[in-house]
């Protein structure tokens, strides 16, 4: 009876110890880069720790990413989130996690998670939601926080005063301060600080017509990137 005890204590320290037991494990990740052109920087902001993006970079959370006039990087933050910096633009990579079945030996993915910060200029991104996989991904500025509400194409600008966010295809949830929650449509953008207290048409403004322009043009070549990757 004591050695059916013991082994039992054994093997549960066995399977603590060795996460074999455990429904989900979670790792963090590195944001992959699918393509870099100009002179773009990564590293830790608070430290002027930066060097030059290569093919071969791997871009950890609490890296900040910056890209000079001319310049682009497109990047995988995970499976199904897809994003291309252009010019003159600067996030944080704040959040990059994954996490998988510690009970299946393929490591099935159960759930993934990206979150990022625009500093200033412009981003798009290009999101898919898995059918089989939990996904969580947003982008915050210093007016708003923006959530893919299903597969979706948007843009994000920001200066850090202003914040623009204009969808192209799908929809997107957009949150700010003592605001409601707003859906933006494709076709469609939303500008903060506003009076408006709805999306406006993308036809009526000339930048928001560029957003969707510029984000139809990225889509392809993150697609063709992502399939390859």
């Amino acid at each position: 009876m004591r050695l059916a005890s013991f082994i039992s204590v054994l093997a549960l320290c066995f399977c603590l110890l060795g996460n074999g037991c455990s429904k989900g494990i979670t790792r963090s990740t590195v944001a992959v880069v699918f393509f870099v052109r100009g002179n773009v920087v990564f590293g830790d902001a608070e430290r002027n720790g930066f060097q030059p993006v290569t093919p071969k970079s791997k871009i950890h959370p609490g890296d900040t990413v910056r890209t000079a006039d001319g310049a682009s990087i497109n990047l995988a933050l995970i499976p199904g989130a897809f994003v291309q910096l252009p010019g003159n633009s600067e996030i944080k990579v704040e959040d990059l996690r994954l996490t998988k079945d510690g009970n299946d030996t393929g490591e099935r993915m159960l759930d993934r998670h990206a979150w990022i910060r625009l500093n200033r200029g412009r981003i798009v991104c290009s999101f898919s939601q898995s059918n089989k996989t939990a996904s969580e991904f947003g982008i915050t500025t210093g007016q708003i926080s923006l959530r893919p509400d299903s597969d979706c194409l948007f843009s994000v600008w920001t200066d850090g005063k202003t914040s623009r966010a204009t969808c192209g295809r799908g929809e997107v949830s957009a949150s700010a301060d003592a605001q409601p929650p707003l859906k933006i449509a494709a076709g469609y953008f939303s500008q903060w600080p506003t009076a408006s207290k709805e999306p406006i048409a993308a036809s009526a403004d000339a930048r928001a017509q560029m957003d969707i322009t510029a984000a139809l043009d990225v889509e392809p070549e993150l697609v063709d990137q992502a399939a390859g990757w």
